[in-house]
């Protein structure tokens, strides 16, 4: 699934290609929003919000769509056979005179008021890649979990928004962590989300995620050379893979 680095990108690319435009065509391809009308209006720009995008327009309505595990926004040039969006998988086409921006296989939209949009992410931690990260109150949910695995309160979006599979596995190899460590016996929380803050800063300026444990496996770790494992987060159907070194990573 696309993290909090994607979505900002992607973010920056559909400012890029919409913002400050009018948009001459509009489809929202969606049971629930199908009679949407946008054409006309204006395109303020799209706010990221952890794995979350929200376009915002001049009427005071958002669309929201989310990507989930194959979803993408992308862009084309107006007019080309890439910008006719006719394949099945569009869900949404946005097109300006020059630009068209067209999500694929998005895995949630919906248009609200703007206004209405701290109601649909209220059950949100705070996004991780917010330019002023409120670690306090990301301190005090990490707190709440008590006993949960360290690795699954990572990919808990109440807690901070935006942390996938990726960065989960990445933030606790950089700081040496075993993945199933009580959330109450980790030392320093903070760091941990600082540092994975960091990485995915890194990732939305290079276009890289770390890549050191994540869908290594058996692979030598790059640190010690011990083969790469995978566990696993949450029970099914909610399971995720966590990759890890055991020895870098040995449980305390």
């Amino acid at each position: 699934m696309p993290e909090g680095d994607i979505l900002r990108r992607t973010a920056t690319r559909l400012d890029e290609a919409l913002a400050g435009q009018v948009l001459e065509r509009a489809e929202l391809r969606w049971p629930t929003a199908a009679g949407v009308d946008l054409v006309g209006r204006t395109v303020l720009g799209t706010r990221p919000y952890g794995k979350h995008l929200l376009t915002r327009f001049d009427d005071g309505r958002t669309l929201h769509t989310h990507l989930r595990m194959d979803g993408e926004w992308r862009i084309a040039r107006t007019g080309t056979p890439a910008a006719r969006g006719r394949s099945e998988e569009v869900r949404a086409l946005l097109a300006t005179s020059r630009w068209t921006a067209y999500g694929r296989l998005l895995g949630m939209l919906d248009v609200l008021p703007t206004r209405d949009e701290p109601r649909l992410l209220g059950h949100l931690g705070p996004d991780v890649l917010a330019d002023e990260l409120d670690l306090d109150e990301v301190l005090e949910r990490w707190r709440a979990a008590g006993q949960t695995p360290a690795a699954e309160v990572l990919l808990d979006q109440r807690v901070a928004a935006g942390i996938g599979t990726i960065y989960c596995a990445e933030s606790l190899f950089a700081l040496r962590l075993w993945p199933w460590t009580p959330a109450d016996e980790v030392p320093d929380p903070v760091r941990l989300y600082r540092t994975a803050r960091q990485q995915m800063q890194r990732s939305v300026l290079t276009g890289f995620p770390p890549g050191r444990v994540h869908g290594r496996l058996r692979q030598p770790c790059p640190r010690c050379g011990t083969p790469v494992a995978v566990g696993q987060a949450r029970r099914p159907p909610m399971q995720r893979p966590v990759f890890y070194c055991p020895t870098c990573q040995r449980a305390r």
